[in-house]
């Protein structure tokens, strides 16, 4: 059966994803809260090529109250540092039951929209993916290239007792790819992207600084990798202290990119061969530094703080990227701001990670 599913978003992944979506038979429509990125789609088809090839005309949305009103659910698709903005603006037209997926999940982001929706009264399951179902390039127009669906894709739901059906209307509408995870400390902790971006970043930032085009898979040189290596030991003892299951990087490319495992690099330069190592940034304005470092990075660095496993890697990465860009990434952080995390404990947060609430567990009684 269709499903008419609004996206808000109109770049790389939310014109993939509705590639996906109109693929698998789904109605997607775009939203683009500038309304910049779908005037494109006024005058031609949006067109997907490589791992998908799709030529269709999406439904455009002109606000947050008509992509709400007209979709049985909603898909958020666009950079971290949006995602506050958006769930405010969404958040009012929301209604009982309706699906919201979240691609990918960001610094609790869940925990603020349910916060929201609560205080209407309105119960809608929160769906938080680990990373997204698609990666891509947006090209000129309305164009967008594909480089791969993802084979597997972590996923939770709040509440909890939602998972179950959450977990059918995302296979039903993207393929059975989906890992449920334990609560949305888990996914956070799923989400490898602002890591290795970090580490690609870091190492490739002239390129990125001169504008240069340039292979991301053959540039994660063997040093490269073993940066990447070691910060996903630090994400990977941060999971365990917390009891969570979650992919390791090994898994991550092999799974993402369909490459067999072995070494950070040598994964990516096997991806480069087979021509899916994709482009890396051509401006040092890019969402590897600007959302991953504040939204990514900080999330993790809050948690090593907490269970007290310090992320001194992904801390020095915080620190590093603001000294060259002369700002305070650790503080830009909207959501985490918003939700004013040092006012809880972790067991506080490990009961909002299940029921999509965060609330300060009673003193025992004396």
């Amino acid at each position: 059966m269709s499903c008419k599913v609004g996206i808000a978003g109109a770049g790389s992944i939310a014109f993939g994803s509705a590639a996906l979506l109109h693929q698998n038979g789904h109605d997607p429509m775009l939203w683009s809260p500038s309304g910049a990125s779908t005037r494109v789609l006024a005058d031609a088809p949006l067109t997907a090529t490589g791992a998908i090839e799709a030529e269709f005309s999406p439904r455009v949305a002109t606000s947050a109250q008509q992509l709400a009103e007209e979709n049985d659910a909603i898909l958020i698709a666009l950079p971290a540092y949006g995602h506050k903005a958006v769930f405010d603006a969404l958040a009012p037209h929301i209604r009982d039951g309706q699906h919201i997926i979240v691609s990918s999940h960001a610094s609790l982001g869940a925990l603020y929209l349910m916060q929201l929706l609560e205080a209407r009264g309105v119960q809608a399951p929160i769906t938080a993916w680990g990373t997204t179902a698609v990666t891509g390039r947006r090209g000129e127009g309305a164009t967008v290239k594909v480089n791969t669906v993802r084979k597997k894709v972590d996923l939770c739901t709040v509440p909890e007792p939602r998972s179950d059906c959450a977990l059918a209307v995302c296979t039903r509408l993207f393929g059975d790819v989906f890992v449920p995870r334990e609560g949305l400390l888990a996914i956070s902790l799923s989400n490898l992207n602002p890591q290795n971006h970090l580490g690609i970043a870091l190492g490739n930032i002239t390129r990125m600084e001169r504008g240069e085009t340039w292979s991301q898979g053959q540039n994660v040189t063997p040093k490269v990798g073993a940066l990447l290596e070691a910060l996903d030991a630090e994400r990977l003892a941060i999971a365990e202290s917390l009891s969570l299951q979650t992919k390791t990087i090994f898994e991550h490319f092999s799974l993402s990119f369909h490459v067999p495992e072995a070494s950070v690099s040598e994964m990516n330069q096997q991806m480069h061969a087979q021509g899916n190592g994709g482009t890396g940034p051509a401006t040092a304005d890019s969402r590897y530094v600007t959302e991953d470092v504040p939204y990514g990075l900080q999330l993790t660095a809050v948690l090593g703080r907490l269970t007290g496993h310090r992320a001194e890697l992904h801390e020095a990465g915080i620190s590093i990227f603001s000294a060259m860009y002369g700002r305070d990434f650790a503080a830009e952080n909207e959501l985490l701001n918003a939700l004013e995390l040092d006012g809880f404990s972790l067991d506080d947060l490990r009961q909002a990670a299940r029921t999509g609430l965060l609330r300060k567990t009673p003193e025992p009684a004396s």
